[in-house]
């Protein structure tokens, strides 16, 4: 019998990283249904317009996007629910403490699936950017971008 390769799930906020300098990242568990996970693997799922928050010792991600699995007739899932997200209490605690300061947020960056079938998601301490930055990194990607069709020629 033939094992079917997995495909490669890999969906990331490209948005955070244009809104956001990212600091410290880490990589957390979700708290999934049935459902749930099986529409990840699909890849129907979307970071866009999610956050990160704490509550009583516990990190949470709001408006996360899965979308509902097509084969779940009753059993499926709300598909911007709260989901909690499994860290240890030393990374709930530096998340904690850096998510209160002024300026701080928590964003999702990537949700996978690793080696193991579980859904991981990359969470990271940010701090907004102003205008002028965000047209700086632009400026910085058409240069990257210009400097790679030299390179090619």
């Amino acid at each position: 019998m033939a094992t079917k390769a997995p495909k490669e799930i890999n969906i990331k906020n490209k948005r955070a990283t244009y809104d956001f300098a990212i600091g410290d990242t880490y990589t957390a568990g979700i708290v999934l249904t049935g459902t749930e996970i099986k529409s990840i693997r699909n890849g129907k799922a979307s970071l866009v317009d999610s956050f990160c928050f704490t509550d009583n010792g516990e990190v949470w991600v709001k408006n996360m996007y899965i979308a509902e699995y097509f084969y779940g007739s009753y059993n499926n899932h709300a598909a911007r629910r709260d989901r909690k997200l499994l860290l240890n209490r030393k990374e709930i605690a530096k998340i904690e403490k850096s998510g209160k300061e002024a300026g701080f947020t928590i964003v999702p960056l990537r949700l996978f699936i690793n080696e193991r079938g579980l859904a991981k998601l990359v969470i990271g301490i940010a701090r907004g950017k102003k205008e002028y930055d965000k047209r700086q990194s632009i400026k910085e990607r058409e240069d990257k971008r210009a400097l790679a069709r030299v390179m090619q020629k």
